[in-house]
């Protein structure tokens, strides 16, 4: 007699086995716009706008395809369309702009993207706790993301300092350098924390490809 399936417990998100890629290729794309920004001098508002345009365009693909497996939960699959259609309409305005570059643009767009979405995956994150192995990672990526804005949103738009480095030569601190580098290093973080989610929702599934939910079974 074939051994019947626990049912999961009420309210928990179930998806299928391959959901782990959804945040393995977001990690990937966040690791490319870090790597690129990091081995690049040129920390202009022209490459801000550039690679997070292309960032945020293929993070919306990913995101767009992770909501088609939240079967379960409408609420956390409209709210993953929802992240996935302002971060494609951030992207798609980044590279329009990109051609005429502005520091104000990048900042208005980047800090835009990030408050709007970061809070809607707070959001989700912190509905799903304890019925959920995703809400750890959204609620982390979540808190990442805002942390991002508010970092945006410390820096003066100003920000011209002057200064004279080890080897004796003048050199500047812009708000494009900074902001330019604090993309750079959100998208580094946000790389480790997805690809870590990833990796453990695939080793965490169950026989029945669901992700097993973060609750005690009940007998």
């Amino acid at each position: 007699m074939a051994t019947p399936v626990a049912a999961a417990p009420a309210g928990a998100v179930q998806t299928n086995s391959r959901y782990w890629l959804v945040p393995v290729s977001r990690a990937a794309v966040a690791a490319v716009a870090a790597i690129v920004i990091t081995f690049s001098q040129d920390h202009s508002a022209a490459l801000g706008l550039t690679v997070f345009g292309g960032f945020a365009v293929l993070t919306a693909l990913a995101l767009f395809a992770g909501s088609s497996s939240l079967r379960t939960d409408r609420v956390a699959q409209h709210t993953f369309v929802a992240q996935a259609l302002l971060t494609l309409s951030a992207g798609g305005v980044s590279l329009a702009v990109a051609a005429s570059p502005s520091l104000p643009a990048f900042f208005a767009i980047v800090l835009t993207w990030a408050l709007l979405t970061g809070a809607l995956e707070l959001y989700n994150g912190f509905r799903l706790r304890g019925r959920s192995p995703l809400s750890r990672d959204w609620t982390s990526v979540g808190l990442v993301t805002v942390l991002l804005a508010v970092a945006f949103l410390v820096v003066p738009q100003g920000l011209d300092q002057q200064f004279t480095g080890p080897d004796g030569i003048a050199r500047s601190l812009t708000a494009s350098i900074v902001t330019v580098g604090i993309f750079g290093a959100y998208a580094a973080i946000v790389a480790v924390l997805l690809v870590i989610g990833g990796f453990s929702l695939k080793w965490g599934t169950d026989p029945s490809g669901r992700v097993t939910p973060e609750t005690e079974s009940h007998s």
